[in-house]
């Protein structure tokens, strides 16, 4: 039979190099042979990544091949759909190119390009044990090896004959017996029996006489799988999962969706450079625990007129979009960042492009703003704690919903019920969904609900398929309509969005009333002209705004004068500038320079002027920035520190005085070095892209070399490296959770199963026919795994506290964190061993000869 190691030997490049695409932590860091790949590939947090990716179609297979414990592709095609069906089919593959299933097919060292039709498929090790405790609500382990096949392949009870054993509808307790039986034919296979003298009781016990149910523990009982399935017709599952059908959900006209997604996008660009703006004369505070606080969050809201949670999102969004920064400075604040210049200057496709991308990749989750974490602590905008990793993958595979039916406006729950059907293993909360389908169309990546061209031109693949790949992809529903987005394309995405976008529009018209109207998108000149010197008050297929005494000198403020600002005006109005506008403007410039301020850091003063007569006019003094203000007063840039020293090395003799006049001494200055502590910047990992045939074609390398230097297949023997050659370990840790301690069926230590001595058990070992082992301990434990999996046994040298090996047979139950459980047949004890203790692991192929009777 072939092992799982073999299966991936025997494997073409292109099915690893596919195997090693879908699964990318197998790929980093590289394994270094075929069977490290195994051993990776059979673990337990790899093979729950897997099972999170696939669809309701492909779990059902695996449940199919867990139950018939050994089938072909075509009888799992007929246990579930009763026929033969391509979309199961499709799912077989996919199970096989993931590995979750392997090929039992002819030796090991044989390379085939392509599997054959009547080839076994078996779940790989230890993926049973992920899947639910009655798998197709079937009891699985009430079948086994020793059944024989039934039709489709499915096992059946060698001693129960079911058409014989069933009760007659003429038999007195038929009916009821028939009613539980049909209650727990499609699962859970478990039930309470009722209580004794009942009809139901009867009917419990009547079954239970007749070998068609089980007794459990206490009152339950339990319907064996082979009775199930007869029950069923051979059927592990009542029909093949079927995707949602989507095609109800409201449709959207496209060129209603690309006006919507242009108009949120070109909204979600203005609060962000609004933002900026402001926030780069006036940056806010960063608090202690290194977020925003909530009172500045409030001031932003106000600031872009939005509520609060909309606010959050354009500050993370700026954030994520590498625009905004935290700067350590004195005080620490928020800060815009150096690209914020050259994203100013794009045009605004670019910059949508620019906000979007960031969006679909960043691992921030804005919509948890506000909410409290797992210590009841308030969680603020920017803190370093909002990250979460599932965050891209959750977008990523809600806009392929989307993408899936193009047109339509699926709801939240919607959207939730395909992601129950793509990934089963791991459904996102509603609420999670709602979020990320309210953030998409702010950003405007939906219009109108449904997803716009320029969205899904962004929209990255599935992982694992090729860019324009059609469904069936581990995101993709197969027959959904539609085909999968191809690899993001920011110029398209640009173009695209760009043909939502109403047409630019110079012109605004002024009313007597001090209002003004903008019929259409403002141009980039006449936006800018509006920001500085007017106030919007509605803004939607046009845009109306108001002249106020504030808003015109901000205008003033900014450096512009009357005249230059009603030259703006007239350029951009059709016809004169209204006489109450030109009355503001010129008003709050005859007002506007009134009171001057000027930056001085320190003054002198002197009852005579003569004193003071010639200090601004000494090249001397040039330094200290002196401009007199009165006869009597100079004010100086220079500290007053610096003022009196300086002054006093020319001859003079100021004193220094407090604001009342009192004279202040000055202490001479003493300069000390602010200690701060190391700051590691936070860089994200940029994603590699793996040449996956390069990397089978070493791993192929690898594994044939080690081969030819070992002597021997590593299937069929492997030591692990913790014991030498001498049975001593190479651990320099020692305790007693990883100690050789086994831990008998009570649960109390028994260091008897450990002896150091040789025993007759030991003696009848047959070492002249075992194999050399390796030195590569990834072999023992791929060999252990797929010893657990098909239920065989093994010799285990195992090395006790003293460093003396003991040669042992057992049948591994579990390997996982580093330990083995095991069943020791000689014994009838169960024990667990860490795997740094077990020197080497051989099969135990023939147990019906002599050894086995001796035992």
């Amino acid at each position: 039979m072939s092992t799982f190691t073999g299966f991936l030997r025997s494997s073409s490049d292109e099915r690893l190099g596919a195997l090693l695409a879908r699964r990318p932590d197998l790929a980093s860091p590289s394994p270094g042979n075929l069977t490290s790949l195994a051993v990776r590939a059979t673990g337990r947090a790899s093979l729950e990544r897997a099972l999170a990716s696939v669809d309701a179609v492909v779990l059902q297979v695996l449940e199919a091949a867990v139950v018939l414990d050994g089938a072909t592709s075509a009888a799992l095609q007929d246990a579930i759909a009763g026929r033969r069906d391509a979309e199961v089919a499709r799912a077989v593959d996919d199970a096989l190119t993931l590995a979750l299933l392997y090929a039992d097919q002819g030796p090991d060292d044989e390379r085939t390009e392509s599997l054959s039709a009547d080839a076994v498929l078996r779940v790989a090790p230890g993926l049973a044990d992920l899947l639910d405790a009655h798998p197709a609500g079937l009891a699985v382990e009430v079948s086994g090896p020793a059944a024989r096949s039934g039709p489709a392949g499915t096992p059946t009870s060698p001693t129960t004959s079911l058409t014989s054993a069933l009760p007659d509808d003429d038999e007195p307790l038929g009916a009821p017996a028939r009613a539980v039986l049909d209650a727990l034919a499609w699962g859970p296979p478990v039930g309470l029996a009722p209580a004794p003298g009942t009809t139901a009781g009867d009917a419990v016990a009547l079954l239970v006489a007749r070998g068609l149910l089980v007794r459990g523990s206490g009152r339950h009982v339990l319907l064996p799988a082979s009775v199930a399935l007869e029950l069923r017709g051979w059927r592990t599952h009542r029909a093949v999962a079927t995707p949602p059908d989507l095609s109800d959900a409201p449709s959207r006209r496209p060129e209603t969706v690309a006006a919507e997604s242009a108009s949120a996008g070109e909204r979600c660009v203005r609060l962000v450079a609004r933002l900026l703006r402001e926030w780069e004369h006036e940056p806010p505070g960063v608090l202690r625990s290194g977020g925003l606080a909530v009172r500045e969050l409030r001031r932003a809201a106000q600031l872009l007129e939005v509520e609060e949670g909309e606010a959050a999102f354009v500050v993370e969004l700026a954030f994520a979009a590498g625009l905004l920064a935290q700067d350590d400075d004195e005080p620490a604040a928020f800060v815009p960042t150096a690209d914020v210049d050259a994203w100013t200057a794009l045009d605004l496709p670019a910059r949508w492009v620019a906000l979007a991308s960031a969006w679909l990749v960043t691992a921030r989750t804005p919509w948890l703003v506000g909410s409290r974490d797992e210590r009841g602590n308030l969680i603020a905008a920017l803190d370093p704690e909002l990250s979460r990793p599932w965050a891209p993958r959750l977008r990523a595979a809600v806009l392929r919903v989307l993408a899936r039916v193009p047109g339509t406006a699926p709801s939240a729950q919607d959207v939730l019920d395909a992601l129950g059907w793509a990934t089963p293993r791991s459904v996102p909360p509603l609420a999670a969904v709602q979020s990320v389908l309210t953030e998409a169309a702010r950003v405007g990546v939906l219009g109108a609900g449904a997803l716009s061209e320029a969205g899904g031109a962004l929209l990255p693949p599935a992982p694992g398929s090729a860019p324009g790949s059609t469904p069936g992809a581990p995101d993709a529903g197969p027959g959904a309509p539609g085909t999968a987005p191809g690899a993001p394309d920011a110029a398209s995405a640009a173009e695209a969005f760009a043909t939502g976008l109403a047409p630019e529009v110079g012109d605004l018209l002024l009313q007597g009333d001090l209002t003004g109207i903008v019929p259409g998108r403002p141009s980039p000149a006449l936006e800018a002209l509006i920001e500085r010197a007017a106030a919007v008050e509605s803004r939607g297929g046009a845009i109306t705004v108001r002249f106020t005494p504030d808003s015109v000198r901000r205008a003033l403020d900014d450096g512009l004068t009357a005249d230059e600002l009603l030259d703006r005006l007239a350029a951009f109005g059709r016809g004169s500038v209204p006489q109450g506008l030109e009355y503001l403007v010129r008003d709050a410039a005859r007002r506007h320079g009134r009171l001057r301020a000027g930056a001085a850091s320190s003054y002198l003063r002197a009852d005579d002027p003569a004193l003071l007569a010639g200090l601004a006019d000494d090249p001397r003094l040039a330094d200290l920035g002196l401009l007199q203000l009165a006869p009597t007063v100079l004010a100086a840039q220079a500290s007053t520190h610096e003022v009196v020293e300086a002054l006093r090395a020319h001859g003079l003799a100021p004193v220094a005085e407090t604001p009342d006049g009192q004279v202040l001494h000055l202490e001479r200055t003493v300069r000390r070095a602010r200690r701060r502590g190391s700051r590691r910047a936070f860089t994200p990992v940029a994603s590699r892209t793996v040449d996956t045939l390069a990397l089978v074609r070493r791993l192929r390398s690898s594994d044939e070399r080690g081969t030819s230097d070992a002597g021997t297949t590593p299937a069929t023997g492997a030591s692990v490296p913790g014991a030498g050659p001498a049975g001593t370990t190479s651990s320099t840790t020692s305790d007693a959770a990883s100690s050789g301690s086994t831990v008998s069926d009570a649960g109390t230590p028994d260091d008897s199963n450990l002896r150091t001595g040789p025993t007759t058990h030991d003696t009848r070992a047959p070492r002249s026919s075992a194999p050399a082992g390796t030195a590569d301990p990834v072999d023992a434990l791929a060999l252990l795994r797929e010893a657990a999996a098909e239920r065989a046994n093994v010799w285990v040298e195992l090395v006790g506290p003293t460093g003396r090996p003991e040669r042992r047979l057992l049948r591994p139950l579990r390997v996982e964190g580093g330990r083995l459980r095991a069943a020791d047949p000689v014994r009838e004890s169960e024990l667990t061993v860490a795997v740094h203790r077990i020197g080497t692991v051989e099969r135990a192929d023939d147990l019906a000869g002599t050894d086995q009777e001796d035992m």
